[in-house]
């Protein structure tokens, strides 16, 4: 028996010695990473006050590792997908959000030219209408994911952007709380599209995206057009195929759209809507997506489809974003 716990207690005490080293030694890896990024960042132009001061708190956050490898958009089928952010509850809270908030997203559409439901379910789907902004300190996600392998070189642009918005005053680092990702306020702004979009009240010297509704949704609205979105243009929809046709015509890579047809050219391959009718939209032109490949369900998505990408480069997540919208009621 004692033999047993003497056992237990060396295997324990290694497992712990083990696992310890390990986060030292990738501890030790950040930090030196950490040093080589404020040479780099100074290089950028970016004054030593700020370097110093906002990255003295940057530490490695080993969760945002975790959740970056666990993205729903790259796990869930696209009826599971859609079917989890298009709830009957959210549809009402859209809704209500919409009717509060109608001045301000009256004033955004007419002003950039972009239908209200969609800004309103961008923010659903981005925080739930501004419940779940997030709590990380997004210095030290960016500096983490700008350490990791994956995409560092993406992250470190983002965190350098960051950077020079808090240099020249455009940004507070003292709040700068929000997703895993980087991504800050009500529409989940990272850092570049902040720098390219973002619009603050003409009362205020910095821009507000998470404290200001207006803020927020001015800027939303100023992206989407900025980026080319048709008001009172639809999305896409779901299709079925009444026969056979090329699969060679499906596209499934959010990155790459090929084969674009006329709704006319859609309904000769034997295409309806989802419920079996004939599609009566005669002039627009898009494309065929399957989100899940092989099979699944298949959509019909115009231009207006292509702009969500350029917000969230995933077809489920701009398909949730579509679907929202049209069940929005005011």
């Amino acid at each position: 028996m004692n033999i047993y716990r003497n056992f237990l207690l060396i295997l324990i005490i290694f497992l712990y010695t083990l696992i310890y080293s390990s986060f030292s030694y990738g501890n030790e890896k950040f930090n030196q990473w950490l040093n080589d990024f404020k040479l780099r960042a100074v290089h950028e132009g970016i004054s030593n006050e700020t370097v110093n001061i906002a990255l003295k708190d940057a530490r490695y956050l080993e969760r945002i590792i975790v959740l970056d490898r666990k993205q729903p958009e790259f796990f869930e089928k696209t009826y599971e997908y859609v079917n989890n952010r298009v709830t009957q509850n959210k549809i009402a809270l859209a809704n209500e959000a919409l009717n509060k908030n109608l001045d301000i997203f009256n004033r955004a559409s007419e002003r950039f030219g972009i239908d209200k439901e969609i800004l309103i379910s961008l923010w659903g789907m981005e925080t739930n209408f501004g419940v779940n902004k997030g709590k990380v300190d997004i210095i030290s996600a960016l500096a983490t994911l700008s350490f990791d392998d994956r995409r560092p070189q993406y992250f470190e642009k983002e965190l350098i952007i960051l950077l020079k918005l808090i240099d020249n005053k455009t940004l507070s680092y003292q709040s700068l709380q929000g997703s895993w990702a980087g991504a800050i306020g009500n529409f989940q702004f990272m850092p570049s599209t902040i720098l390219k979009y973002a619009i603050k009240n003409k009362s205020s010297n910095q821009i507000d995206l998470i404290n200001s509704l207006e803020d927020s949704v001015m800027s939303a609205a100023n992206y989407l057009h900025s980026v080319g979105w048709k008001k009172n243009k639809k999305w896409g929809y779901e299709v079925q195929s009444t026969k056979g046709f090329d699969q060679n015509l499906i596209n499934t890579d959010a990155r790459n759209f090929l084969n674009k047809m006329s709704t006319i050219q859609l309904k000769k391959l034997g295409f309806k809507n989802k419920d079996g009718t004939e599609i009566n939209i005669t002039d627009d032109k898009g494309w065929l997506i399957r989100p899940d490949g092989n099979d699944g369900p298949v959509y019909f998505v115009l231009d207006n489809f292509i702009i969500l990408m350029d917000w969230n480069r995933s077809l489920r997540y701009g398909i949730s974003v579509g679907t929202l919208a049209d069940k929005i009621k005011i």
